[in-house]
């Protein structure tokens, strides 16, 4: 099924929209997954954080933010990405903004096919399965 890319109030960042839906696909099927519809909707903080407040009843900015659709094995979401944190972040941690976008997009799809990330265990499994779909993208290059 489908995999969007939408922009709100924000200029939509320069991908390769067939190539990354090949990526998202094939890091799902890695878990077992098949996706279904998943809308990427790109957006300032200030949209963030009124979504993380209405929804999450949290009150700070953050990069990304994953609504879970999926149902068995088809991952479905509506996965909101702060270009506006994603900036900073790549700047604070001094990586390339294009390597912190990309892992951004794939941590949303890590969340739908079930990796989590509230603890530091769970933070530590999921940077590493960025990493390794971050080393599939790399390859595909």
């Amino acid at each position: 099924m489908a995999i969007s890319f939408q922009a709100d109030n924000v200029k939509l960042p320069v991908i390769k929209k067939r190539e990354i839906s090949k990526w998202i696909k094939t890091v799902a099927l890695k878990y077992g997954k098949t996706t279904d519809e998943i809308s990427y909707i790109f957006c300032d903080d200030e949209k963030i954080l009124e979504i993380n407040k209405e929804y999450l009843k949290h009150d700070y900015y953050t990069d990304i933010i994953t609504f879970d659709y999926s149902e068995g094995e088809k991952i479905s979401g509506d996965i909101f990405i702060s270009i506006d944190t994603v900036k900073s972040n790549s700047q604070m941690y001094t990586t390339d903004y294009q390597d912190e976008l990309y892992r951004v997009i794939i941590h949303g799809v890590l969340h739908l096919c079930g990796l989590d990330d509230s603890s530091e265990a769970e933070q530590k499994i999921m940077r590493e399965a960025e990493d390794n779909a971050l080393k599939l993208l790399k390859h595909n290059d």
